[in-house]
């Protein structure tokens, strides 16, 4: 059999998150196979780490940290002033320490929890043979996204609601992640309380939309389509109740999911032409259910699809094509991307794409063998524009290669100090090879043979056009 080592190297650039060192001979002799390969291999997708806490425990964890904090603090407070009383004064007041200062050389317990899950992340991305299931996963989380700094669950949220769902049906991840306490959180729906629920009668407390709006403008039905202001205010309603236990008042299940009858506005709703009389948890679940199989959704999702994997504009014919897959299969995820790698469409030879930073400091470090530093890699990611788990808004990060393009003179400041750092320790002769082979142009092989210092080679191959894009 022929190796098409030119469709390998694209596959494992526009489908996955670059070459390893042999992974383009490895799959050329049947590129397109190896990529669906992955979507058929048992756990795709999971990760299983002992020592990574679910969102709850994570959660409760920071709580009870903050609560003992606090203690901490308010005894210290307590001690300054009996002090004073006492007339004591000077040295011995001075060398006590701030009141609110963090014990010396610890990390904040969020942070901790922030890198581990980051960690685990990457470790999945690098050790990946091609990385389309990865790609998958970073895709729906940015669909679905929240934001760490509103929830110290971020991390876990991904392992929980976005990566056993990756490949099933998007009624079960549309219901997974909108269900999800990050996502409650995030988007305020833990706090929304039904005008004529009992809870919202005695505390005089109201709606909040947010959640109800994002679902259909960015989740499922796409902005602009088959819903106006009333489907949005009818289904905040709906999603009343769903919030989560507090820490406070139940320390062992705090963090997890709860529906409090109490919150929720009692009655049927109509949404997008539906009534739902449904009570309850339900009537939410039901109008997920029913909002995953509408055409507009299958639509929106396969737009997303294309325009993240193959093109800023994405051809007609391929977004048809996904989307009656979607349509057909009930939404089956996997049945979808299957379709996306058997079009023709998305292997053209055009590499228009240019890749997240997020992507390229991954493909980085899959090229040069070195799996970096967790730390590293999020500081490098936060100053490239796209921290991890951190969008500036619930639409996530672009998939427009003209937001990222002001972004290159940052992205050759990152390559410069990563090649000064593990330069020496990567096989440059081998390594355009690794990272691009016949991608390669004559240009960028020269420039790379011909650069003064390895340190600077190495910059060169991980700036130049072919690495960039997808």
């Amino acid at each position: 059999m022929a190796l098409d080592l030119m469709g390998a190297a694209l596959a494992l650039h526009r489908f996955g998150l670059g070459p390893r060192a042999g992974s383009i001979s490895a799959i050329a002799s049947d590129p397109r196979g190896a990529v669906l390969a992955e979507l058929a291999r048992p756990q795709a997708g999971q990760i299983a780490d002992a020592d990574l806490q679910s969102s709850g425990a994570a959660n409760r964890a920071v709580f009870e940290n903050n609560a003992e904090r606090l203690a901490r603090q308010r005894v210290a407070q307590k001690r300054r002033r009996e002090a004073m009383q006492d007339g004591m004064q000077g040295a011995d007041m001075a060398a006590e320490p701030p009141a609110d200062a963090e014990p010396a050389g610890e990390v904040p317990l969020p942070q901790q929890i922030y890198v581990r899950e980051a960690k685990a992340r990457y470790d999945a991305a690098f050790a990946a043979e091609i990385g389309f299931v990865e790609r998958l996963v970073w895709f729906w989380s940015n669909h679905f996204c929240v934001n760490a700094d509103t929830t110290v669950m971020a991390g876990a949220y991904e392992r929980e609601a976005i990566r056993p769902h990756v490949l099933g049906r998007f009624a079960d991840l549309l219901l997974a992640a909108d269900g999800h306490p990050a996502m409650l959180l995030y988007l305020n729906n833990a706090a929304s309380i039904g005008p004529n629920s009992v809870a919202g009668i005695n505390r005089e407390r109201g709606l909040n939309e947010n959640l109800a709006r994002e679902i259909l403008e960015l989740h499922t039905l796409g902005v602009r389509t088959i819903y106006d202001q009333a489907d949005v205010t009818n289904f905040a309603k709906v999603l009343t109740g769903w919030t989560i236990f507090q820490t406070a008042t139940d320390p062992d299940r705090g963090g997890e999911f709860l529906f409090n009858r109490r919150m929720h506005e009692p009655g049927p709703q109509t949404v997008v032409g539906k009534v739902y009389a449904q009570g309850g948890v339900e009537q939410g679940r039901a109008v997920l259910a029913d909002l995953a199989r509408q055409p507009a959704t299958a639509r929106h999702v396969a737009v997303k699809l294309v325009r993240h994997f193959v093109a800023d504009e994405p051809p007609p014919v391929l977004v048809e094509l996904l989307a009656r897959r979607f349509a057909d299969t009930d939404g089956d995820l996997k049945e979808v991307a299957t379709a996306l790698v058997g079009a023709p469409e998305a292997w053209a030879p055009e590499r228009s794409k240019l890749k997240r930073p997020g992507e390229w400091l991954v493909a980085g470090r899959r090229a040069t063998g070195l799996p970096g530093d967790a730390r590293l890699t999020t500081r490098a990611s936060f100053g490239l524009g796209e921290p991890l788990w951190r969008p500036s808004a619930p639409t996530g990060f672009s998939d427009d290669s003209a937001t990222w393009l002001d972004g290159l003179p940052q992205r050759l400041a990152v390559a410069n100090r990563f090649a000064q750092r593990v330069a020496e320790r990567v096989d440059m002769d081998s390594l355009v090879d690794t990272a691009l082979g016949p991608l390669a142009s004559a240009e960028t092989r020269r420039a790379v043979a011909t650069a003064e210092s390895k340190p600077q080679a190495l910059a060169l191959l991980l700036m130049a056009p072919e690495f960039q894009r997808r």
